[in-house]
């Protein structure tokens, strides 16, 4: 059986392609930069349809996550890169079972995000670029017969966005963070990878049923704590200061604090915990979570370490 992963040179496209390997898959890493295992196809989402000869089974992952505002300058390549570039990859797919990763930025914010289940709106709302592109992509995948996969606040090794921002934001000894505790929702990337492969039915199970589903760990976790945790394991003490949201919606809204922006405010803010009803019905369940991740991330450092000394 052969696999297409579409950005496997990246964060999670990469965790994919490593899975599918693992179970004895023929990879097919399709993107710009090679992937870490199987062969590298050179895709760029913005200029063509990606050959897709000799796949059986597609995971995209490939897309653009710059935070960027409406009607930015980069806006016109995250679309042709999450859009478009779903078209194209949908299009070369011709009838071939695929997965595609979306995100839970997708949800309208302005709608309570408490307890989210599939039906929650993704028509409008969107705070920067990446929810709105994401949308119109999924929708395109959903037209098409797909599996989309909405996970949240991504996180695990090798991770480019959360905790690179957390860490460039302590300050003296001081994180501060938009608003007061809240519940939250993350997603480990091994849970990810996992479901991209129950989805194709390539783990003991069926193919799942076409349409849009929630991916988290199977616990919420409080922000609070969670960071602190994310920060010690970086070697980073920090203490967690709040500033009220208003203040911080304001900050965001006039560019007085550099990368702060209302889509990062409104991350780190607002309590959003997703309901994964929907994959349970798959008979799927996330395995790893923040306590597994981050044991991982310590086992690993330390066999790093020893190896260095040898």
């Amino acid at each position: 059986m052969r696999i297409a992963v579409t950005g496997a040179g990246g964060f999670c496209g990469s965790h994919v392609a490593l899975a599918a390997a693992a179970l004895g898959l023929d990879v097919l890493c399709y993107g710009r930069s090679p992937g870490p295992v199987g062969r590298h196809v050179h895709w760029d989402a913005t200029t063509g349809d990606p050959d897709l000869a000799g796949a059986d089974l597609v995971v995209h992952c490939a897309a653009a996550v710059a935070d960027l505002p409406r009607g930015s300058a980069g806006e016109a390549g995250q679309y042709a890169v999450n859009v478009t570039g779903t078209a194209r990859l949908l299009r070369a797919a011709a009838g071939r079972p695929v997965v595609q990763v979306s995100s839970a930025s997708v949800y309208d914010p302005r709608i309570g995000r408490s307890w989210i289940m599939e039906h929650h709106p993704t028509e409008g709302g969107h705070l920067n670029a990446y929810g709105r592109t994401k949308a119109a992509a999924e929708r395109l995948a959903l037209e098409a017969g797909a599996v989309v996969l909405r996970p949240r606040a991504v996180y695990g090794p090798g991770d480019p966005h959360l905790a690179p921002q957390l860490l460039a934001r302590v300050r003296h000894g001081l994180l501060l963070l938009p608003g007061g505790d809240v519940r939250i929702s993350l997603t480990a990337v091994q849970n990810l990878a996992d479901a991209c492969l129950a989805a194709l039915g390539l783990t003991g199970g069926r193919a799942w049923t076409p349409g849009a589903y929630n991916i988290a760990d199977d616990r919420h976790y409080r922000r609070d704590d969670a960071v602190r945790r994310v920060l010690a394991a970086h070697g980073v003490r920090a203490r967690i200061g709040h500033v009220p949201t208003p203040l911080a919606r304001l900050a965001a809204r006039t560019g007085r604090v550099p990368g702060l922006t209302p889509y990062a405010v409104d991350q780190l803010a607002t309590g959003v915990t997703l309901d994964l009803g929907r994959s349970r019905t798959q008979h799927w369940r996330p395995l790893w979570d923040l306590d597994t991740v981050l044991l991982l991330d310590r086992a690993t450092a330390a066999a790093r370490g020893a190896s260095a000394d040898d």
